[in-house]
């Protein structure tokens, strides 16, 4: 690869890497080429963007991101793909449920919320993070069970009281 064909692909690594939220680095190798294509095409049914990259041009995407992830820099051996999401669990439930029948992908490292995660064991702790929509539609409801509570409460508690002031009006009378 010449140098300028080597700068051009360190800049599109970059730009892909500043315009995503999330990003993941996986292992890949090993996949024979049916399995590769199925991967593919999860990734893309699931809105993932999978790339296959060599770990020099990503460390200096990396270095020229604006993204902290020198973290990440160490992860950077053998084969390594990388998987573009803009919600931060959907690559690491894609990984995981992928990997229960071809035991690949393997986990080396994500940046998902503007922290990195290292790591295989990492992966569990990457499912269950909350996407922004999730997390809007928890405090959502969390702030409608108070208002519901009150709501229900002034409703019942009209009659209670209107009773109350009757039976007081009927005894003063």
């Amino acid at each position: 690869m010449k140098r300028s064909e080597k700068i051009e692909v360190i800049d599109q690594l970059t730009e892909q890497i500043n315009s995503y939220s999330h990003f993941y680095l996986a292992d890949t190798a090993d996949l024979n080429a049916e399995k590769s294509n199925d991967l593919r095409r999860l990734c893309h049914k699931r809105e993932v963007k999978l790339i296959v990259v060599k770990n020099t041009l990503l460390r200096r995407a990396l270095e020229n991101s604006e993204k902290e992830a020198e973290s990440l820099y160490d992860v950077l051996k053998g084969n390594t793909s990388i998987l573009f999401c803009n919600t931060g669990n959907v690559p690491a439930r894609l990984i995981k449920e992928f990997s229960k029948v071809n035991k690949k992908p393997v986990l080396k490292g994500a940046y998902v919320e503007e922290s990195t995660y290292i790591g295989a064991d990492q992966l569990d702790v990457l499912v269950n993070i909350k996407s922004k929509e999730e997390l809007l539609a928890d405090v959502i409801a969390l702030l409608q069970s108070p208002a519901k509570n009150l709501i229900s409460a002034l409703q019942s508690g009209g009659t209670t009281i209107s009773g109350v002031l009757k039976t007081l009006e009927e005894r003063n009378a």
